[in-house]
Order: C-alpha cells, then sequence, then structure tokens
C-alpha cells in the first residue's frame, strides 16, 4: 500500500479512536506525511466531515487524498491558526500530530536524516528553507553547539563532541560527522547515541521544539470545546512538554489552583496513563517502540483567547 511504503502509522488505531468524536465534524492531522492517519480519519467522517492535512515537507503532496471533504496545507503546524482561517475554519473538533521522523525521511538517504549512509549534512523538513545541518555544524560556536548536543541530544559528552567537530571543519557529510563523532561515543552505546546526535542537529535545524510550543498554544484557539488534542511523542523533551501542556495548560508544567486545590486547566486529560504500542505492534514495526500518545480535550477555550 502507499502509505506503507511513506510511512507505517504508529498507534493508529488508538489515535483514531481518541481523535474522532463526531463524524460530522472538522479535523486536523498536522503531520500528513504519507496520509496513514488522514485515511483512517476520513473512514470515520461522515459526508459532511472535513479534514485538513498539514505538511512542512511538499513531498506530502503525492500522497494527498483525492476527496471533496480533504484539504491539504503546505507548511508548518506552527501556524495551524492562520492556515485554518484560510480554510474558512472558524474551529475545528480535533487536531491530530504524529511527531516521529517518517520512513520516508530516513530512507530518502540523500536528504541527511540517518547516519546509516553517507549524504549532504541537510536535515531539512522543508525543503525551500535555507538553514541546513551543514550551516549548523560549521557556523555555530564550539559552546553553542555543545548546548545544542546536550539540550536536544541528552549527550553527556557534549562538549568532548562539539570540541572535536569544532576541530574537523569543515563538514559536508553525514559520513564526516559519523567519522569524527564516533571516538567520543561508548562501543555498546555507538547506534544509540548516533541516534541522539542527528536527533539534537534534526530538532535545532527544523525548530522543532518550538514549533511545537506554538502548535500547542495555538490550540488553545483553534480547537473548539469538547475537540481532542492528540498527540504521538517519540522523545523525552517534546513528551515533557505535551504531558505539561495537557495537565496544566502550559508548557512549563506551572499548576494554579482554586480554592478546594483542584488545578485549573482548560484540559481534561482523556487517557491519564500514557498509551504504548502492543508488542505484536513493535514487531510488525520496530519504529513505533518509542511512541507514546496522549489525548486531551478541550473544557473551554481559556477566557483570554476569546474573541
Amino acid at each position: 500500500m502507499e502509505q506503507t511504503v511513506y510511512h507505517i502509522p504508529a498507534l493508529l488505531n488508538e489515535s483514531i479512536d481518541g481523535l474522532v468524536t463526531k463524524p460530522d465534524g472538522a479535523y486536523v492531522d498536522v503531520t500528513f506525511g504519507g496520509g496513514g492517519h488522514s485515511r483512517a480519519i476520513m473512514e470515520r467522517l461522515s459526508p459532511e466531515g472535513r479534514l485538513v492535512g498539514m505538511d512542512q515537507d511538499m513531498d506530502a503532496w503525492a500522497n494527498r487524498l483525492h476527496d471533496d471533504r480533504f484539504a491539504f496545507a503546505h507548511g508548518n503546524f506552527a501556524y495551524i491558526k492562520n492556515f485554518l482561517r484560510y480554510y474558512g475554519f472558524s474551529g475545528v473538533d480535533g487536531i491530530l500530530a504524529d511527531l516521529g521522523v517518517s520512513f520516508h525521511h530516513f530512507d530518502a538517504v540523500d536528504r541527511g536524516f540517518t547516519f546509516r549512509a553517507d549524504a549532504p549534512l541537510d536535515m531539512r523538513m522543508n525543503r525551500s528553507a535555507s538553514f541546513t545541518a551543514s550551516e549548523l555544524l560549521n557556523t555555530y560556536s564550539e559552546e553553542r553547539l555543545a548546548n545544542v548536543l546536550y539540550l536536544y541530544g541528552e549527550l553527556r559528552q557534549s562538549r568532548s563532541l562539539a570540541a572535536a567537530i569544532a576541530k574537523a571543519r569543515p563538514l559536508s557529510t553525514t559520513g564526516q560527522l559519523v567519522d569524527v563523532v564516533r571516538p567520543m561515543l561508548k562501543p555498546s552505546q555507538e547506534k544509540k547515541e548516533l541516534s541522539m546526535v542527528f536527533q539534537a542537529l534534526r530538532i535545532e535545524v527544523n525548530g522543532e521544539l518550538n514549533a511545537l510550543r506554538r502548535l500547542l498554544q495555538q490550540s488553545l484557539e483553534v480547537l473548539n470545546p469538547g475537540g481532542r488534542l492528540v498527540i504521538i511523542t517519540y522523545h523525552s523533551l517534546e513528551d515533557r512538554m505535551v504531558k505539561n501542556f495537557m495537565r496544566s495548560g502550559n508548557v512549563e508544567g506551572k499548576q494554579e489552583k482554586d480554592f478546594y486545590g483542584r488545578v485549573i486547566t482548560p484540559w481534561r486529560v482523556v487517557n491519564n496513563k500514557v498509551i504504548v504500542p502492543t508488542a505484536e505492534e513493535v514487531e510488525r514495526n520496530p519504529r513505533s517502540r518509542s511512541a507514546k500518545l496522549r489525548i486531551a480535550e478541550l473544557v473551554e477555550r481559556p477566557t483570554h483567547n476569546k474573541k
């Protein structure tokens, strides 16, 4: 099947079950990719239902759904509010985000997302953007580079990695980068730590955490009361932001309480226990191993977000 080639959706049934509560509602899949989640959403919608599929990677355009109920939006989900306004939506009943990197990005080796093949240091999700991993590695100060590796890759040896990279400049390919950092990695953890290096660079190149922050904040403005926010995360940085936001209404997790000690939040957490893939799903799709699904329902739009 087409979507299997591009990407195998993680936690497909669980996420769609949590998302679609109104068959005649309006929904947004902000990480359209191969369209696997969107196809499953469309199967749940009535003829009156609507779906917008968003993706900043124009490669996803080839997977668009040919259905009058569907619209494809090429852009970063950080601008979800503007895109929905453009398409005429005053509010939607559900937002789905699958934050993982797709099979397509790993398999398109020329884009530099994986250490398993030698390719240009690119890592741009949006190929019309100008900032690449090569520019990051060759222009960031050693201290700034160390911070990226520590904050986004959670690598304890970030300073030694940054020093080695700075000494080896200029770097232009993933193979060169791997050769430079390999001596600083634990042999028994080499693949895991290489993945962490590439994750850190990818997050910085694409501004992923800032985009996620903006998506979460705007969800308060674009979701209708009773609407669902359904997010699949793959690493602790984004999962912590999502968990905090759903429990407190802000990504920092700062809680306000009422007179009775109850946390004041616009959300009702649907699954207090995070949903993870079954052993059977992991066997079918090993890349889903680290997936975590969190679902929340908007009780009421905060007063300061009302127009």
